[in-house]
């Protein structure tokens, strides 16, 4: 895979020019899961100002999944049988992941952003392991992945599922846990040794014990124990008080607001416009700068900063385009939503299983890091798994229904050409349609049009001086051998370097 260096030069100033084909694609790969041909259509022509405005306020407007019927059960609630009390779990994790999965589809940027947030304020189902954790955290991620980033620190800190796994139902006042208040500074709000010291960590595991009662019975709601905790004044950033969770939350971004916002902006920029925030060739630290300005105006609301920076010229640069590696869920979602084709919820499933083969398992991140994207989601094993899994889905896809493939190829060519029998056209814009700049040399697009051009049909149907009458015998709404040719095309597109780049 070719090393991208950020050579990105343009500001925040508006992109005024309406959107082409290429840029349009580029916003709905970025902001969501990629978009089907007839969403890219509409996009065309409109300008970022508007499309932009439209797409966040969507998200904003998005409710979040439904409480599933087990939202608030406990262990009290599950089959006294462990096989049985198993069984039953397992099913509605399956349940909640065919949900949230539809929800990655289906939402564009809210989903994106949840799921962006929880590799940010990360935990493990594997480590917490109850399920009703796991809705009202994920419930947490949806309703605040556009709002206040202060108000989304202090709700997301209080989630059983965060108390469990970073050790906050084990912080005692009379015996602090620091692991919470060290990951509250070095991965979700200031970054690694960012104007902290290990004193702050100290005295902020006393500020926000208490957190420890957990009931009688197991997968039980956390709440706050006075009794645990620790009443001693506490020296947090130089402020000195008797201060608890609230207080904390305060102080922090009182304290320490310019820190927030550089490292989130510098998070976000990694993760929509380009995975190298440093090189020195392009213009991405005042860019970052620029965001955390806007942020800071605008008293950590999320909104703005993406407002500015998907309505910016930066963002729609060339050298913005194809920049990124697909991470698995990109890779097959992509797939799903590019194409068009018909998917339930076992195919959905599918995506959720194929991409923890070849590294995301949805709700359970790498460690308390995440993943670290982009570069990561590629080695030996990895490629071949994402190739064969993306066959696999294609091939499915094939035998539910051929047809399908021919509908494809004539949307993406238009319906001025809905019965070309020039197979270069065809070629062309399914290339352009599953890669984001084209294929790299001429060369490769010779190979893709030998690919598509299967040994079933002769060349010369090709030739419109075969017959009487100037018509070929390959035309591409009618011949039998279509459906296959395009088959054929998007499995050899799948494999290309190209293809795995968003």
């Amino acid at each position: 895979m070719e090393y991208f260096i950020n050579c990105n030069s343009s500001t925040l100033a508006p992109y005024t020019t309406p959107l082409d084909e290429l840029r349009a694609a580029h916003l709905y790969r970025r902001l969501g899961f990629s978009a089907s041909i007839q969403t890219i259509n509409a996009a065309v022509g409109q300008t970022a100002d508007t499309l932009v405005d439209a797409l966040v306020d969507q998200a904003i407007a998005t409710p979040p999944i439904p409480a599933p019927a087990w939202a608030d059960w406990t262990n009290a609630n599950y089959p006294e049988d462990d096989d049985l009390a198993g069984q039953m779990r397992r099913a509605q994790r399956e349940e909640f992941a065919t949900a949230y999965g539809n929800a990655l589809l289906d939402n564009n940027l809210r989903d994106r952003l949840s799921f962006f947030w929880s590799n940010h304020f990360v935990t493990e189902i594997d480590v917490y392991d109850c399920n009703s954790f796991l809705y009202y955290y994920i419930n947490n991620l949806q309703r605040n992945a556009l709002g206040n980033f202060r108000t989304f620190v202090s709700e997301i800190g209080l989630t059983s599922a965060m108390l469990y796994y970073l050790d906050g139902v084990r912080n005692r006042g009379n015996n602090p846990n620091e692991n919470y208040a060290r990951e509250l500074y070095e991965l979700f709000t200031l970054g690694e040794g960012n104007n902290y010291t290990e004193e702050d960590i100290i005295e902020t595991a006393k500020a926000i014990s208490g957190y420890t009662n957990r009931g009688e019975e197991g997968c039980t709601q956390v709440t706050f124990d006075a009794e645990e905790f620790n009443t001693e004044n506490k020296t947090i950033f130089g402020q000195t008080g008797n201060w608890n969770y609230d207080d904390v939350i305060n102080i922090l971004f009182t304290e320490r607001p310019n820190e927030i916002a550089w490292f989130i902006c510098k998070k976000l920029y990694e993760f929509f416009v380009h995975p190298d925030s440093d090189d020195d060739a392009g213009n991405a630290q005042t860019i970052i700068n620029g965001m955390s300005a806007t942020f800071i105006a605008n008293n950590f609301e999320i909104a703005p900063v993406l407002r500015q920076l998907f309505k910016s010229q930066h963002f729609f640069d060339e050298n913005a385009i194809g920049v990124i590696i697909k991470s698995p869920f990109d890779l097959y979602n992509g797939l799903l939503k590019e194409t068009g084709f018909t998917y339930d919820d076992g195919t959905v499933l599918n995506v959720v299983d194929a991409s923890s083969l070849i590294g995301q398992t949805m709700f359970d991140p790498f460690d308390v890091a995440g993943w670290q994207r982009d570069r990561q989601w590629i080695n030996t094993n990895f490629i071949i798994g994402r190739w064969l899994t993306a066959e696999v889905f294609i091939d499915r896809f094939y035998q539910a229904d051929p047809e399908q493939f021919r509908t494809l190829a004539m949307d993406a060519v238009g319906a001025a050409n809905s019965n070309t029998s020039n197979p270069e056209i065809v070629v062309r814009a399914l290339v352009n349609k599953f890669t984001p700049k084209g294929l790299l040399t001429p060369e490769d697009f010779e190979i893709a049009m030998d690919a598509f051009k299967i040994d079933d049909v002769p060349e010369n149907y090709y030739s419109p001086d075969y017959i009487t009458g100037g018509l070929s015998l390959w035309m591409l709404a009618v011949s039998m051998e279509v459906p296959t040719q395009v088959y054929v095309l998007l499995r050899h597109l799948s494999r290309e370097p190209e293809f795995q780049l968003k």
